[in-house]
């Protein structure tokens, strides 16, 4: 005999055996339907929830200007994994995972919408637990190297020795700084940085030191320099590996005598400031290159940290990745939440040159060309993806093959890195999608 449909007792008990909680929707966003799981997430009753309209019920923080449910019946487009907010019974807001498809009766007419749901809560609390665990003083990592550092760095803090923070450029060393700084007893004072590679020794003289009225043409008043502003507090000097000779003189003064003079005084002032130091070059080499003074290398290294370039902590790619998301998001008033499989699989790969400040650049071009929800490959820049893209494509392409199944060969491959998008193809290939369509029909490239 021919199987029958449950009939609507057995439709409900099937429902309700499922852990997603699940609703329908007629055309006026009534609710035909609510099953069991929909009760305990929103602590509302089938009974109570039946007859109502839908944002009623769910208080979300789409529901008035960006129904998903809305769309999917507008539209027929289904929409999968959305994160958002709704307020159960009590008031406290839940995350929920929601996804949409549209009902329809037997001729094929849309006669409402169902919505599945389900509770993030328990993965947003394990979410905020790992993020606890992985943030120290604005440092996100799980890298064992920089959790050895954090377990250290309150002592580093607490003492008022001279630090010096070597890494690549961009891997985070102003932000360990700040780091020192905000854990020792000069946290309530300034921390003043200066950017030593960006300034010639004259200017750097006048910035650090400042000046006195009258010490040179343009000198109208008395002009306070970097280490006055960071009086009992904290002198940060990025880049000083860029030092000239003649300025590493006067800056090893300043830490052995603890005393500077501005430019045109008669008399120097003393100087109660922590210093930290850090640079992107290999000062030890430098120094036994006699192109960094030893007296000042041993001044300024009583404390050396090292810090890792992004390409040897890849496993802090994904919580990175997470973390300049939301502050983007925040940024640009945008809800994209995620970025794709193949996104990741690409940025675990790159080589990373500009370290953790080049991660976030990727994510914040890639920003403002993705009008969805989730990051693609084609949002990255073309720069980095594209010899990724070519290496791929191409990769196992017989030379000897004539032209035209070369080419038939190549359409191929471009259409399956793209998943059969002819748009994206054709923009990788640089022609026109029209000139595709013909080569694909040619070629007989379904």
């Amino acid at each position: 005999m021919p199987s029958k449909l449950p009939d609507s007792w057995h439709l409900r008990t099937i429902l309700d055996s499922v852990a997603d909680g699940i609703f329908t929707v007629d055309q006026n966003w009534v609710i035909a339907s609510f099953n069991r799981a929909a009760e305990k997430i929103i602590g509302i009753s089938r009974e109570q929830a039946i007859g109502k309209k839908c944002y009623d019920i769910f208080n979300a923080n789409i529901c008035h200007n960006d129904c998903a449910l809305q769309h999917t019946i507008r539209t027929g487009e289904e929409i999968i994994d959305r994160h958002i907010n709704v307020l159960n019974q009590n008031g406290d807001t839940i995350p929920i995972s929601i996804s949409t498809a549209v009902l329809t009766d037997e001729k094929g007419k849309v006669i409402g919408g169902v919505e599945t749901f389900r509770d993030l809560s328990v993965l947003e609390e394990l979410r905020k637990e790992l993020s606890g665990q992985y943030n120290f003083q604005d440092i996100i990592s799980k890298s064992h190297t920089l959790h050895e550092i954090f377990a250290i760095l309150p002592d580093i803090a607490d003492s008022d020795a001279n630090v010096l923070i070597e890494g690549p450029s961009g891997s985070g060393k102003e932000l360990m700084a700040r780091a020192i700084h905000n854990l020792s007893p000069r946290h309530q004072h300034a921390f003043i940085d200066v950017n030593c590679g960006a300034l010639p020794d004259t200017l750097l003289e006048s910035e650090l030191f400042g000046y006195v009225r009258g010490a040179f043409t343009d000198a109208k008043k008395d002009k306070p320099g970097r280490f006055a502003l960071a009086e009992k507090g904290t002198i940060f000097l990025d880049e000083i590996g860029d030092l000239s000779p003649a300025f590493q003189v006067k800056l090893l003064r300043v830490l052995q005598e603890k005393e500077y003079t501005p430019l045109g005084a008669t008399r120097p002032l003393k100087a109660d400031v922590r210093v930290i130091t850090a640079t992107n070059r290999n000062l030890l080499k430098m120094m036994q290159e006699n192109t960094f003074r030893e007296d000042l290398y041993y001044r300024l290294n009583v404390v050396k940290l090292n810090l890792p370039s992004l390409a040897e902590r890849r496993e802090d790619i994904p919580i990175l990745i997470e973390h300049f998301l939301r502050k983007l998001n925040l940024k640009t008033g945008k809800n994209i939440i995620r970025v794709t499989p193949e996104v990741l699989q690409f940025l675990m790969r790159y080589s990373f040159p500009g370290n953790i400040r080049e991660l976030e650049n990727i994510l914040e071009y890639a920003f403002i060309f993705c009008r969805g929800k989730q990051i693609e490959l084609h949002h990255l820049p073309k720069e980095i993806t594209q010899g990724e893209i070519e290496a791929s494509i191409f990769s196992g392409v017989n030379v000897e093959k004539t032209l035209q199944e070369t080419e038939a060969e190549l359409i191929k491959r471009t259409l399956e890195h793209y998943h059969g998008h002819r748009g994206r193809t054709a923009k990788a290939l640089g022609i026109d999608k029209s000139t595709l369509w013909r080569k694909m029909k040619r070629y007989d490239i379904q």
